[in-house]
């Protein structure tokens, strides 16, 4: 799957950031809407609330706009439970086996949020946060900085946490995010973004026809309840070897339910470097994703039943989204062979996501 980004048609044009009112959380805080736009005609907007990218347009081959990732119109729904659409997940994205860890010798005790174990920060995680922001207009980028602060205790985790995550979208079609984060106490972070990709569209139906490429020669086995026995198995010779582009529905039915697995890039930390790239033949839009994280989780919309309804009044059943979140192994602070998530005193936690969009003519 080769991608080239679509030509820029103006090197000149300003990039633009907007701000827009979104509505006022339950608890009385108000929440914007930040609209990024460059010349090459993407935009995308991201919210204060759970930093969450609540839509990204991106033009087809022929031109035509769509909006491709789920989402919702208006702020309650947001509030409500839903499946992270778009959302900052923290502290801890990804799930920590029956809430429970030990670090330095004190066995610390999570919310149990999706069965037997703590998922993507527990009850009210970044994902529920209003965060502080600010943003910066640059000749050839539009960046939003988001800050928020943890306190110590915070679902149960320990240390004061102070997170900042910015979202700059460039000329080249490209949108970066940059994770940083400090620590008063030892504490396990692992930070993704956890937006559903519809690259025909959040309307069209499913993404069983659209390709995926994940390269990765392992991946991050796991029980009935998503949680990893500590060993990293080959892909080759099954389902998981997405090494080249394939439908996703061509071996979805092997996988027990769908794919909701970690693909490992690196065990050691890497520079930015390309981890999987997506796309839907009929339109030509693509996704490529680079990071300096050591796994991907891709997910394809298994829990999705048409309960929720997204933006226009559309559905999101079975399958309507898939989810590239790049991370660290789910289970880490349980797991001794797996690359630490650990962040103490004195020292940062700095990753960096790119998403490259285009559409293949």
């Amino acid at each position: 799957m080769t991608a080239q980004p679509t030509p820029n048609t103006s090197t000149t044009a300003p990039l633009t950031i907007t701000e827009r009112p979104f509505g006022t959380t339950g608890d009385g805080h108000r929440v914007s809407e930040f609209t990024l736009v460059n010349p090459g005609g993407i935009t995308v907007s991201i919210l204060s609330f759970g930093g969450i990218v609540r839509s990204i347009n991106v033009p087809d081959k022929n031109g035509t706009t769509a909006d491709v990732v789920l989402g919702f119109d208006s702020l309650p729904p947001y509030e409500a439970r839903h499946p992270y659409f778009g959302t900052i997940t923290g502290r801890f994205a990804n799930r920590i086996a029956n809430g429970r860890f030990t670090l330095d010798g004190r066995t610390y005790t999570l919310a149990t949020n999706n069965g037997p174990n703590h998922l993507h920060g527990g009850l009210k995680g970044f994902d529920r946060a209003n965060w502080n922001y600010k943003t910066d207009t640059g000749a050839n980028s539009v960046s939003l900085v988001l800050s928020h602060t943890s306190p110590d205790g915070d679902e149960g985790y320990p240390g004061a946490v102070s997170a900042q995550v910015t979202y700059t979208l460039f000329r080249d079609n490209s949108l970066r995010i940059d994770y940083y984060a400090t620590s008063t106490k030892a504490t396990p972070i692992n930070l993704t973004n956890h937006s559903y990709f519809n690259l025909a569209g959040h309307t069209s139906g499913d993404v069983l026809t659209q390709k995926i490429q994940v390269l990765a020669d392992k991946m991050v086995p796991v029980d009935a309840n998503l949680i990893p026995n500590g060993t990293l198995n080959d892909v080759e010779g099954t389902p998981f070897d997405l090494r080249e582009p394939v439908a996703i529905g061509a071996k979805i039915a092997e996988t027990s339910g769908g794919y909701d697995h970690t693909f490992v890039l690196s065990t050691t930390k890497r520079p930015l470097h390309v981890a999987a790239r997506a796309m839907d033949e009929e339109s030509g839009r693509f996704v490529e994703v680079l990071t300096t994280e050591p796994g991907v989780q891709f997910y394809t919309g298994n829990f999705l039943n048409g309960s929720q309804v997204g933006k226009g009044g559309t559905p999101y059943n079975k399958h309507a989204g898939f989810c590239l979140e790049t991370q660290h192994f789910p289970d880490s602070p349980n797991q001794p062979n797996f690359p630490s998530t650990i962040l103490r005193p004195g020292e940062v936690y700095s990753t960096t996501t790119v998403m490259r969009f285009g559409a293949e003519r």
